[in-house]
């Protein structure tokens, strides 16, 4: 038995995904940049994909812009925005529980001299609205948050964060990193005021290394890779077939039935946390759990280490993450556990689940067995 418990990290690949990236690597191969029929026929699969991507956003297709995944496209909003709007102004706003594609630019861009300030949040992981109200100023050129919280599943409310962004500063960019929630949620950018939004592509059954930006057409953003002047010279370089066409198809699949996929992964979330309870010693960290994104769920194992228990489960074929995959290596100190106030022991005893709609009830009951065997074994041998 195997059980695969860390779709937030990757997730595999639709048959009919993988079938398309075959093609396009194998038969329709041409640059979409050349003007011959090859050329052209790949640059159709371009077309079809953007075609599907904006139908589920409701966005125009000459508003989606591709990436190599949501690492750039998260990279391109922030610095993108801040390079083109630096004479409106240097003030940039945030949350303390960005993944690091989104909180490393800002480290980088408060280097050179912007400013940035982190809107806290309370123990569940929602954001103080009042607080974010107040903090917008004439010189804020951006607003970036998440809107889906990749450690603990947090669901941010982005809608009237958008609301009031454009309400109190209308110049000002709101940015909203939607790689947890693409795909789970339907998304609005025109009716929720979001100017940017970052997708990854391999987070939804597609294929790893590509992804895409949502850019309104009326927001100020400066290019970041510069060369043959692909996509409207606002992103060059050779187009990623393959990548494209795979994320087109997960993306019109993905959303061909999205209410299912959703109700499936929330009642096994309910059901498995319900069962966690049932453990000695066991807490569930963020929000409530039928409040939080359906695919998530971070348990804190108390008396046991994250990376023990994580290898522990690993020897039973069971895959599941300390954290982000991005930032698993410094665990402790995670942000988004940090920003919840969690004590040390909670924090370094924290395991996320996540899942997909591949995820079965049998993967559910053989992960709640190996814990039943192994968390005694492993808190009497952390107690020597």
């Amino acid at each position: 038995m195997e059980a695969y418990l860390d779709n937030s990290a990757t997730t595999r690949c639709y048959e009919e995904v993988k079938d398309i990236v075959v093609k396009t690597m194998t038969e329709d191969f041409g640059n979409p940049s050349a003007m011959h029929l090859k050329g052209v026929d790949a640059e159709n699969y371009i077309k079809e994909a953007t075609k599907e991507i904006a139908k589920t956003l409701k966005v125009q297709e000459k508003e989606i812009f591709f990436t190599s995944g949501g690492t750039e496209s998260d990279n391109w909003a922030v610095i993108g925005t801040a390079l083109a709007k630096n004479r409106q102004g240097k003030h940039i706003i945030t949350t303390p529980f960005e993944h690091a594609a989104v909180s490393a630019p800002m480290e980088w861009l408060q280097k050179q001299g912007y400013e940035i300030t982190e809107i806290p949040v309370d123990e569940k992981g929602n954001i103080f609205l009042e607080k974010l109200s107040g903090t917008i100023r004439e010189d804020t050129i951006l607003v970036s948050t998440m809107m889906v919280n990749n450690e603990m599943g947090a669901v941010l409310s982005v809608e009237e964060m958008g609301r009031l962004v454009h309400e109190k500063n209308p110049q000002t960019t709101f940015h909203v990193d939607a790689i947890q929630a693409y795909g789970k949620y339907r998304i609005y950018p025109k009716k929720w005021n979001i100017d940017l939004l970052s997708v990854s592509s391999h987070k939804i059954h597609g294929p790893k290394g590509v992804g895409f930006l949502y850019v309104n057409e009326k927001t100020k953003i400066q290019p970041l890779i510069l060369g043959g002047g692909q996509q409207k010279g606002m992103r060059s370089g050779t187009d990623n077939v393959p990548g494209i066409a795979g994320l087109g198809v997960a993306a019109k699949k993905i959303y061909s039935h999205i209410d299912e996929n959703v109700s499936s992964m929330m009642e096994l979330k309910k059901y498995f946390a319900q069962e966690l309870l049932k453990l000695e010693n066991v807490e569930i960290n963020g929000p409530e759990v039928e409040k939080g994104a359906p695919h998530i769920l971070n348990v804190s194992f108390l008396g046991v280490r994250s990376e023990v228990l994580l290898h522990t489960l690993e020897d039973m074929n069971i895959y599941v993450s300390a954290g982000s995959a991005c930032s698993s290596h410094k665990r402790a100190g995670s942000a988004s556990l940090t920003a919840l106030r969690l004590t040390p022991e909670r924090k370094e005893s924290a395991i996320r689940f996540s899942f997909c709609e591949f995820t079965t009830k049998e993967e559910i009951d053989y992960t709640l067995e190996a814990l039943k065997k192994v968390l005694p074994m492993l808190r009497r041998y952390a107690r020597k």
